[in-house]
């Protein structure tokens, strides 16, 4: 019979090291025994309801996904924050900026985080990497207060040599562009 350990590692396997008490307590452990196996060095709490094994290796998207988890499940990633997903336009954001239709948030959400109003359909958010956020095209659109324009053409032409966007989206991000709607 497999230990509680082992269920939390088995859930953390599909979630970059990740595991929620949500997600423990679906999967039949208590969610008292998270804590105890933190408490044994174990496991990591990382925030309200989230643990992490830190043997692990961590990659660059593991901040985007600690986002989303921190922010609830309807979260995604969007405007510049998705351009970092991408490593697209140079940007480095200081703040991942995510947003969520929740009305109520968590006030312990740290400073690395910004809270978006969700102003997407739900047909323009991806998975990428396991990680929600809008579609490239709706991010390199929503970026422009954030981005230099240089920088939203490079990541457009990228984008486009990348196959991360079409000929027709990258015409239109163009013609925006050059209309000023950038």
């Amino acid at each position: 019979m497999a230990t509680f350990r082992q269920l939390a590692w088995d859930i953390a396997l599909d979630r970059r090291g990740y595991v929620t008490t949500v997600e423990a307590r679906a999967s039949g452990i208590p969610v008292v025994e998270l804590a105890k196996i933190a408490h044994r060095g174990l496991l990591r709490h990382v925030a309200h309801g989230i643990y992490r094994f830190d043997e692990f290796p961590t990659t660059r998207l593991d901040q985007f996904y600690e986002a989303l988890l921190r922010v609830g499940e309807d979260a995604y990633l969007v405007g510049d924050a998705v351009l970092a997903l991408y490593d697209l336009a140079q940007v480095n954001p200081k703040r991942l900026r995510v947003a969520t239709t929740q009305r109520r948030l968590r006030k312990d959400l740290p400073d690395w985080i910004a809270i978006e109003k969700a102003h997407v359909e739900e047909h323009e958010i991806t998975v990428v990497e396991g990680i929600r956020s809008s579609t490239l095209r709706q991010a390199l659109v929503d970026a422009r207060p954030y981005v230099m324009h240089e920088r939203l053409l490079d990541a457009i032409e990228s984008a486009l040599k990348q196959d991360l966007i079409s000929e027709s989206d990258e015409q239109s991000l163009r013609k925006l562009l050059g209309e000023g709607g950038f």
